[in-house]
């Protein structure tokens, strides 16, 4: 079995973990999960996802202090690589205060999460790279059976929005450039 293979059944493993029955399964930061008809959350776009998971509260501080708010309330299609608190926690405090002050920087750091167009784990492969809205490429690999985009770990896949999808990381990812 290729690397390229491994990845897809890698992906395709934490998308069905993900799912429950015709559900999608929120997972939030104590691992509980939170049940909800796939329905429902198609009628929600990503923000008010984000927002209702109750995990991603700093994503959503930060998707407001860089005005980026509307932007992923819009029509869409959009790939978001949310990254929750605990990813965020990983930051040193006075690091992410600078971030969060520096309307540039962090427009730039947000935008890096976002790929246009809706991009499910099964359209990713090891290997694989994609442009994002802040201009630069992401690559996607398999790293000891995990899926990854850059240095972090994707935890859960395809949840779908009214707008787009969600895929959950572990890590902040920081644009090289």
């Amino acid at each position: 079995m290729n690397i390229d293979q491994k990845l897809a059944i890698g992906l395709m493993v934490v998308a069905v973990m993900s799912a429950n029955a015709g559900t999608a399964a929120l997972a939030d930061c104590s691992g509980k999960k939170k049940e909800s008809k796939s329905q429902a959350t198609m009628n929600k776009d990503i923000v008010d996802t984000a927002v209702s998971n109750g995990s991603f509260s700093t994503l959503v501080t930060a998707l407001k202090a860089a005005g980026l708010v509307e932007t992923l309330k819009g029509p869409g299609a959009f790939t978001v690589f949310a990254p929750t608190d605990e990813a965020f926690k990983k930051i040193p405090n006075a690091d992410l205060q600078a971030l969060l002050a520096d309307k540039d920087k962090l427009t730039a750091v947000l935008t890096y999460h976002v790929v246009p167009g809706s991009v499910k784990a099964s359209d990713v492969t090891d290997g694989k790279a994609a442009k994002t809205v802040q201009g630069s490429d992401v690559h996607f690999s398999l790293q000891d059976g995990k899926a990854k985009i850059e240095n972090a770990t994707i935890t859960a896949t395809d949840i779908a929005t009214s707008n787009g999808v969600i895929h959950v990381i572990d890590t902040v990812i920081i644009p090289k450039n």
